[in-house]
């Protein structure tokens, strides 16, 4: 086999490992796996109609984003939930993007101010009911409001604990009891704050923005984890 050869089939394998690992992702955020539940090669061979390989390397890339558990001698399974692991989730996400907030604000520019405007314009036009749209803009908006910051390593760890804390509102969103708080004044209030260069406003509506969802999901959270 040639060199270019090889190269071509070791960027083909990435490329579907990489695939794989965001349907798998989505998958696991969302709640279509269920916390708990085994991770078979083979059913997933079957789900996503791809070989064995990729699959297993896309699960071990997941264990390191804390959506997957790898058994002993037995395999995988999608990560478990409880109150313990949500109430730490929502405490670093909490303090870690409060941190990223105040570096964000303290080395924002008029790029980042821009981009921050457009996004909140983007998520308050979002339609709530188409759920994924939604959830992009959200994503993006919580997102922007911290792109400045000057640490790659703190907005990664952000990230992680941003999808963490989301998976947790998706499976609320499957109890009966589930209602949709109205958040909209609480991101265009962080938001000016932000855009005002005010940092500590910013950082405290952020907290009580994050505290009070969180407050509410713990309420659910018996109703929730029985679904699972």
């Amino acid at each position: 086999m040639s060199n270019q050869s090889r190269a071509e089939e070791a960027a083909t394998s990435t490329s579907t490992t990489q695939r794989v690992y965001v349907l798998l992702r989505q998958l696991l955020i969302t709640g279509e796996i269920s916390p708990g539940e085994r991770l078979k090669v083979e059913s997933l061979k079957a789900r996503l109609d791809v070989g064995a390989s990729p699959i297993r390397e896309a699960l071990s890339l997941l264990t390191s984003d804390q959506l997957v558990e790898r058994l002993d001698q037995r395999g995988f399974r999608a990560a478990p939930i409880s109150e313990t692991n949500f109430h730490e989730i929502l405490t670093l996400r909490c303090k870690l993007e409060q941190l990223a907030l105040r570096s964000s604000i303290e080395h924002a520019d008029t790029a980042w101010e821009e981009q921050l405007v457009l996004s909140h314009h983007r998520l308050a036009q979002g339609e709530r009911r188409d759920v994924k749209d939604w959830e992009h803009h959200h994503k993006a908006f919580h997102r922007s409001l911290i792109d400045a910051c000057d640490s790659p390593i703190l907005l990664r760890f952000c990230d992680q604990l941003y999808d963490l804390n989301i998976r947790y509102r998706y499976l609320a969103a499957r109890s009966t009891t589930y209602r949709k708080r109205n958040v909209s004044d609480e991101h265009k209030m962080i938001m000016e704050a932000a855009v005002a260069r005010d940092v500590e406003t910013a950082s405290t509506l952020l907290d009580q923005h994050y505290r009070s969802t969180g407050d509410y999901l713990a309420g659910q959270m018996a109703t929730f984890t029985e679904s699972v």
